[in-house]
């Protein structure tokens, strides 16, 4: 009887012991954009996985990155690809980085819904986010001041921003820098001279979405899932996932499961953009 006890016990904890060995756990950081939406693949892929912890934290695609680096994060969410710096460092460090687009990503140029103006050029985006307009009569609204929110510098949606809207210039120095997406969305829908830009999945009903136009005018183009795919809506953008090639085998399932059909049903739910 007491071999028997015996060997229950033993086989017990060795059946903790292995039980323990097969828990996965990881950490996702990085862009703010893309950051309700690892939360939800997250959660999602926990439910079907019971031995995986997920932990996802945002910060800007720039923090996500560096983390990476660091080695304090082991997936970089990012709204922008890399960087060739940020690339050399990887290699100057002996690290081995895999690059997947997860989904895609419009960028919506919102204003106050007490806001007349309903559509704009990329030439009128620009000349308003750099402070070359500064009053909404100049684009055919009222007599008002404007009030442009931004994203931080770390944020990989300011850089894209800059890049392909501002053709690289410069913000205003007026611009009111905003550590996350979020807070663009309450300032704008509480300032009625306000403008801001937000991924898609931001934009929600306490705000107005602009129509944009990258033809001078001669078209305006709702910012929605439907005309991203399509590419005729000029702002989206891929989203991306950085890892360290040394933990593919940790974390390549996760990421299989965004890329599948449920993952992707639930990138189309939360107001991304599918890959298909």
């Amino acid at each position: 009887m007491k071999k028997y006890i015996l060997s229950t016990a033993v086989l017990l904890t060795l059946f903790s012991v292995f039980s323990y060995s097969q828990k996965i756990s990881f950490k996702i950081k990085g862009s703010d954009t893309v950051l309700p939406l690892s939360q939800l693949e997250a959660e999602q892929y926990m439910k079907n996985n019971s031995n995986t912890s997920i932990s996802v934290t945002g910060g800007g695609s720039g923090v996500g990155l560096s983390a990476l680096l660091s080695g304090t994060t082991d997936i970089a969410q990012s709204s922008r690809k890399m960087k060739i710096e940020e690339k050399q460092k990887m290699i100057d460090s002996g690290k081995a980085v895999k690059e997947v687009v997860i989904a895609k990503d419009a960028l919506s140029v919102i204003v106050n819904l007490g806001n007349k103006v309903s559509q704009l050029t990329r030439e009128q985006l620009e000349g308003i986010f750099t402070g070359k307009i500064s009053n909404w009569k100049e684009v055919g609204g009222e007599d008002l001041g404007i009030i442009v929110y931004s994203r931080e510098t770390s944020s990989g949606t300011y850089e894209f921003f800059k890049e392909h809207v501002l053709n690289k210039k410069n913000f205003a120095t007026s611009a009111l820098l905003m550590p996350a997406t979020g807070a663009i969305v309450q300032s704008v829908s509480q300032t009625k001279g306000a403008i801001g830009y937000v991924g898609l999945a931001y934009a929600d009903k306490s705000v107005k979405s602009l129509k944009v136009s990258y033809d001078k005018g001669v078209t305006f183009v709702d910012a929605n899932i439907a005309n991203a795919m399509n590419l005729t809506y000029p702002i989206t953008r891929p989203l991306y996932y950085y890892y360290l090639s040394s933990i593919e085998k940790t974390v390549k399932p996760f990421v299989d499961f965004i890329l599948s059909a449920e993952g992707q049903q639930i990138v189309r739910t939360e107001g991304y953009v599918p890959l298909k």
